[in-house]
C-alpha cells in the first residue's frame, strides 16, 4: 500500500498576527469547533483571545429545540475560561444596525452582524465562515481581516498542539459532522492535511477536492 506523505504542520499561510485584538467567534465556527471533538484543546493551544457576542450565545441557546449541543458545549468552554462571553457597546450597536437593516441581499442575520460589530468595537478579527458575510465586509469595512473557522485549525500553534494526525481527524470532523465550509484558497491544503480518500466522503468540499486521484 502507498504510504502518504505527512502533512507539513504550519503550511497554510495563517491571517493571525501578535495584535492584542479578540478573534471573535460566530455562531458556525462555534459549531465547526464543537464537531472537531478538541475545541477546548485547539482554544488553549491558540494564541490570541477568543470570545462570542452574547447575540451568537442566544442563537446557539436556540438550537437546544432542535436538540442541537452547542450552547451546551460552547457553555462548557466559557465556563473553562478558554472562550469569553462579550457584548456590544455604543459604536458595535451602531455597526450592528447597519448590518441587519436593508434588503437581504445587503445585510446578515443577527449573529453574524454581532460578531463583525464587536470586532469592529474592539479592534479585533470576526472569524466567520459566511461568503455573503466576508463579501460585506469587503465592500464596507476594507480594511478589517477576516478569517474563518479553517484559518484557526490551520494555525501553527493550533498544529503543533494537536499534532499531524490530530489535525487531520480534526478537520475531518468539523467537515463531516458540520459541514464546516473551506475557503477556495485552503483547499488544497486540507486536502493535503486529511488525504485524498478522507476529502471523497467530505460533502462540503468542492467536487474536484473530492476526485480520487
Amino acid at each position: 500500500m502507498r504510504m502518504r506523505k505527512a502533512p507539513r504542520i504550519g503550511e497554510c499561510l495563517s491571517l493571525f498576527d501578535d495584535s492584542a485584538g479578540p478573534v471573535v467567534a460566530d455562531a458556525s465556527t462555534a459549531i465547526n469547533l464543537n464537531a472537531t471533538e478538541c475545541a477546548g484543546q485547539i482554544l488553549e493551544a491558540f494564541p490570541r483571545r477568543v470570545v462570542i457576542e452574547q447575540t451568537v450565545v442566544h442563537e446557539l441557546e436556540r438550537g437546544r429545540l432542535r436538540g442541537r449541543p452547542d450552547a451546551d458545549r460552547i457553555a462548557l468552554l466559557i465556563a473553562q475560561g478558554l472562550l469569553e462571553i462579550v457584548t456590544l457597546g455604543p459604536i458595535g450597536l451602531g455597526h450592528f444596525e447597519g448590518l441587519i437593516i436593508g434588503s437581504a441581499a445587503e445585510t446578515l442575520d443577527d449573529g453574524e452582524a454581532a460578531t463583525i460589530a464587536y470586532a469592529l468595537e474592539a479592534g479585533g478579527m470576526p472569524l466567520i465562515d459566511e461568503r455573503k458575510a466576508h463579501r460585506i465586509c469587503a465592500e464596507r469595512f476594507p480594511d478589517l481581516r477576516v478569517a474563518s473557522t479553517i484559518d484557526l485549525l490551520a494555525h501553527p500553534s493550533v498544529g503543533n498542539a494537536l499534532g499531524g494526525g490530530g489535525l487531520a481527524d480534526a478537520i475531518t470532523q468539523a467537515l463531516l459532522s458540520a459541514r464546516m465550509r473551506v475557503p477556495a484558497h485552503h483547499i488544497e491544503w486540507v486536502v493535503g492535511v486529511i488525504g485524498s480518500e478522507r476529502a471523497a466522503e467530505c460533502p462540503s468540499l468542492p467536487r474536484r477536492a473530492r476526485q480520487r486521484p
